[in-house]
Order: structure tokens, then sequence, then C-alpha cells
């Protein structure tokens, strides 16, 4: 449950008192009642508490309410802390142990609400909506045109999307118990693994079992290769979707060949996210460089008492592939020749030597050697940890530095468990030897699978859309989702005051700091991906020396783009 959740409740709570109070006065107010949710309100706003402004809140006389408010530290449920260096007076707030208590407390009204709503089947679900969005309040209601055409356009429009809570999030907008627009089993959510195994299954059957597909960015070139998806050119002709409100990096996540296939849906961008207040303490500035980054995880690494220099992706397989790559990208080498400059790139026009693959260079030496010097400052267990782990030691304050991508590090404001709280800063990559400072964007797409017929398709199309709109795009943001590829969202100032992230993301963009060239979305993506992904990781195993891990990395990948006939 997120910060901004657990505060709707609490309004939800404070509201429905409301009515009570004024039924039955002049009842004696509910003082505990009173002041644990005031505290609690304020302290998830960042807000200090004193005494006298909790005994305010309580709705009894003041000698009574610090009575009481002396029984609950005395209880555990609010403890001090000092006010100012000299600690002649305090501060309140909500201990753990009530934080948590309160929180399990929320979770189960949320969980009866939605049972009596009909949201969920039953309470362990209650994570799979978020309570109180503004698909609750109804601001956000499907175009007219959508439900219209939907009583004459046979079943329900049918999704496949990727297994976040973004797109958890945009199921039960659709689902959601006021127009039952779709049911939730239209939605089939999964893995990435399993996301890229159906995209493609599906592609290969007569007729397509969804009528709204989300790819990962990367696969761009796969899927239009492998008929996949439509081109939505005569769609945009008339549609509402403004290509300049994208980032041009970003709208051309979905074009190949000059024609657009997919819309991005969200994007997510690699950064560095540090601790803070954990640098100022020893004064250190935030890190430009590798460099920089193993000095910084060396000052601050202390096993000893609970804390790692740095956290990031080394599984073998996806992650320690895509940290490789993004590395290397700091480099300034990307792992296929792609020429310089590499904006806007039109990779459909790639051949000959621009897809001969350059792992064994200068700068693939010099991107496995900072990944060796990482492990030195990292978990032990950096090797075999998913992303999940990995960003769970950061948000419980076990590291003082990890490498993450911003739709996950949205966790660390808004996640009612997280310790890290506005105690985190956000900047791109580090650069290493001969690179400069980018960081690389990653997300998803929304497509029209190539087999509906027009009538199915010009639907499924309106349905993107409505899901890619400004409107709905500022939603996610304000409900704890800061990846919104639009300038005219990361713009709107209720969107940007949500998390620092939203403002970080949009400032990269206008400086031409984010690109998709670390990752290139060939049709061999995923061989190279499945290639460094093993080798890469059998370097930072120990199983081989770097420069057999790079040679055979090259040689591998240069054999498929051969086979390919690149070259």
């Amino acid at each position: 449950m997120t910060e901004y959740e657990l505060l709707r409740i609490i309004t939800f709570l404070e509201r429905m008192r409301s009515p009570y109070d004024k039924l039955l006065k002049p009842a004696e107010p509910d003082a505990n009642w009173n002041m644990i949710l005031y505290l609690m309100k304020v302290h998830l706003r960042g807000e200090n508490v004193t005494m006298s402004s909790l005994a305010s809140a309580a709705g009894v006389p003041f000698a009574s309410a610090m009575r009481r408010i002396h029984k609950l530290i005395e209880t555990g449920d609010i403890q001090l802390r000092k006010r100012g260096d000299a600690g002649k007076s305090h501060y309140v707030e909500p201990s753990r142990k009530l934080a948590i208590s309160f929180t399990d407390y929320a979770t189960r009204v949320k969980a009866l609400l939605a049972d009596t709503f009909g949201l969920k089947s039953g309470s362990s679900d209650s994570e799979d909506y978020y309570f109180g969005g503004s698909y609750f309040a109804g601001q956000i209601i499907p175009p007219l045109e959508i439900m219209e055409k939907k009583k004459d356009a046979g079943p329900d429009l049918r999704f496949l999307l990727h297994d976040d809570n973004y797109f958890a999030s945009m199921r039960d907008m659709w689902s959601d118990f006021r127009s039952k627009l779709i049911a939730r089993k239209n939605f089939k959510l999964l893995n990435l693994p399993e996301l890229r195994e159906e995209v493609f299954a599906n592609a290969r059957r007569k007729e397509s079992q969804y009528d709204v597909i989300a790819i990962n960015m990367p696969w761009l070139g796969e899927a239009v290769a492998g008929g996949v998806a439509q081109p939505l050119t005569e769609f945009l002709k008339s549609s509402s979707i403004n290509p300049l409100d994208f980032h041009p990096n970003i709208w051309a996540t979905g074009n190949w060949s000059q024609t657009q296939f997919g819309i991005p849906i969200y994007c997510t961008i690699e950064a560095l996210s540090i601790r803070k207040d954990l640098f100022e303490e020893r004064g250190l500035t935030h890190p430009t460089t590798f460099d920089k980054v193993i000095d910084a995880a060396r000052a601050l690494h202390n096993p000893k008492r609970g804390m790692q220099g740095v956290v990031w992706n080394a599984a073998k397989g996806m992650p320690v592939s895509h940290s490789f790559m993004f590395f290397m990208g700091c480099c300034g080498g990307p792992v296929i020749d792609i020429p310089s400059p590499r904006l806007h790139v039109d990779y459909s026009k790639l051949k000959g030597e621009a897809m001969r693959p350059r792992i064994l260079s200068e700068s693939g030496r010099q991107t496995l050697k900072y990944m060796h010097e990482l492990l030195a400052f990292s978990p032990p267990d950096i090797l075999s940890i998913d992303w999940n782990k990995a960003l769970n030691y950061f948000l419980g304050g076990q590291a003082a530095m990890i490498y993450c991508w911003t739709m996950r590090a949205a966790r660390f404001e808004y996640d009612i468990h997280s310790l890290v709280k506005r105690k985190v800063a956000y900047f791109p990559h580090p650069h290493g030897p001969g690179g400069t400072t980018v960081s690389p964007i990653g997300g998803f797409l929304l497509m029209v699978p190539e087999s509906l017929p027009p009538e199915r398709a010009r639907l499924a199309f309106e349905a993107i859309s409505w899901m890619a709109s400004p409107s709905a795009m500022k939603e996610y943001v304000k409900n704890g989702f800061p990846v919104a590829p639009r300038f005219s969202v990361s713009a709107d100032p209720e969107a940007a005051a949500s998390t620092p992230i939203v403002s970080f993301v949009d400032r990269l963009a206008k400086q031409n700091k984010i690109q998709n060239w670390q990752r290139p979305p060939i049709p061999e993506y995923h061989l190279i991906e499945e290639i460094l992904g093993e080798e890469i990781f059998a370097a930072l195993n120990g199983d081989c020396s770097d420069e057999v891990a790079l040679a055979r990395s090259q040689n591998r990948i240069d054999a498929a783009m051969r086979e390919a006939g690149y070259y």
C-alpha cells in the first residue's frame, strides 16, 4: 500500500465518522481515534507534530488530551523525537508499531469495501486495485465511442499486458464497479518472459486472442518482423493522440521504418538513486563518474552495520545483460556499431557494419571492470537476487545507492514500509571512460494485433487512445506511477508535485539525456540479451575471465548477425 492510498483511506475514515458525530451530538468525541488519524495523516505528509497540535486534534479538553497522549507514549504507540539540538522539547510521531498496525487496519478496511462493492473476489486480492483512485470517483470515464460501440462489437475487449502495478491499475480502471466496461478476466497480465512468448505465439495464430497487446520497447524490431501488430498510420490521422506531446526519443520507440506500430503507454528511466542524507553526513558529492560511484560506495559500505555501498542488477539472464548494456552505454559504446550521432536512429535501416557487435572492445572491457568493482561493495547475494530483492535492500535502508528504473524507485516515496522516503536524490547514470551522461529509456508500447478485423481494430485503437490520453496518464502519475511519457503531464503542477521523479525525468528528457540505443530494438535484440545474460554472468561469477566472456559474446552475436545476412 502506498502513502497516497493510505492518506485517501484516512480521509475516507474521517468523512465516515463525521455523519455519526453529527447524528449523536453532543456525543463524547473519540479522542484516541481523532489523534491517531491526525498523527498518521500529518506524519505521512512529512510534517512535524507538536504535543499541543496533537492535543488540539483530540476534540476534548486540553488536560484530558495530554493525559491520553502520555498514555499512548507509555504503550509504545507514540514516540518522541528531539526538536532541535537542545533536546528540551520534542515532536511526536507514530511508532513503527502503530504505523504497522494502522496500515494493517487500513488494508482490512479496503478489503471489506472492495468486497462490498464487488471490486474483487476475495481478501487476498486487496492490492489488486487502488483505493480512492480517480476512476473510483468517476473523474476518468472511457470515451462514449468505446462504450457505445461495445454493444455492437461482439465480445469485450481483451488485453495482453505486463504483470506490474501500472497495468494492474489500468485493468482496475477498466473493470471498475461503476461502468463494468470490461470484466477483469479479459485482462491477461504476464511476467516478461511469459509475455514475450505469448505475444509471438499470438502472432502465429490465424485470429488474435487479444484486441490490445503490450510489448517491451526493445522488442519492436522483432515484433514488426514477426507480424505482431498492425501499422497505426490510418488510425493516427483522425486520432486525438498528438505525437508532439511525446519526447521524440520516446515516441520513436514505437516507430519502425517511418511507420508507427506502437503507442508509448509508459516510460521509465534507469537512474542512480542515492541516500542524500548519508552523503551529506559524510560530506560526499553525488557521483558523476564510475570512479566516483566506487569511491562513494567504499566510503559508505559497512556490512557489519547492515549498510551496503551499492545495489544493482547482477543476476543471471535479463538483469545482468541490461546492466552490461547500460554501463557500456555510459562508456560511449552501444553493443552494436550504431553510427554516430545516435539521435532518432531508424533501426530498420541498419545493415552491414552497423550491425556488427562491439562487445570485445575497450568499452566492453571498461564495463566489465566496473561491474567487478561494484561487486566488492554490493550485498553478498547480489549475483542471485531478483529486481524486487535488490529494491528491498534500498527500500529497507540497507544500501547507500541503487541503480534501478524510476518505475520501481517510486516505491521509495510511496511505499508505507519505506525507510528512505524523502531521503533519496535521483541522478542520471554516471559516465565511464570515454562516455557521457545519458540514461536508458524503458517501458512498454501498446499495439493493435495484425489479425484483428477493421472494426475491431478501430475499437482497440480507441481504447489505446484513451489509455494513453493526458488525463488518464495524469491519474496514474498522481496514484504513484511517475512514468508518463507526455510533456503535458510532466508540466501539470499537480502531477509534478506528486514526486520528484516526475520533474527529474522531464528535465532529462528536455536535456536530451534519455536514449534507447543502449538496448537497440532490432530483430535480434532478444538473442543479444540472452547471450550477454549468460556470458557476462559467467565472468562475474568467476567461471571464466573477462576476456573470454567478451570474446564468446562477440563471436556468438557475430555468428547470429552473419546468419541473418547483415554482412
